[in-house]
């Protein structure tokens, strides 16, 4: 894949990761009620599924923190070397996760 296809693909991936983070961390709409009580009610549940939300919502920060790592590196040109040793990534690894800045070694000891 060139790099200009593959920009164009990560760009695209940051829209998506972005518009699914906002939704993600949205504030809750006026007038709902968000409450934990002894009884399971609307507002506990729906307090119960918006922290069941932050994990996903930390997970999309992290993947969009890593695209913006891999725009950044492509426009600078380091795009496929190892940000901790410095060595070329291999291929099949760009190839399965597009958005790493770590060889597997760097990663492993992460």
């Amino acid at each position: 894949m060139n790099h200009s296809t593959l920009a164009e693909d990560l760009r695209r991936h940051r829209e998506d990761l972005a518009s699914e983070l906002a939704r993600l961390t949205a504030p809750p709409e006026p007038g709902s009620a968000i409450a934990f009580g002894k009884r399971i009610g609307e507002g506990t549940t729906e307090a119960i599924e918006r922290l069941s939300t932050t994990a996903t919502a930390r997970s999309i920060a992290t993947s969009l923190a890593d695209t913006d790592r891999a725009l950044e590196k492509l426009a600078a040109g380091t795009y496929g070397r190892c940000d901790t040793c410095g060595e070329q990534i291999p291929a099949e690894r760009l190839e399965a996760r597009p958005t790493t800045a770590h060889c597997i070694r760097c990663s492993a000891a992460r």
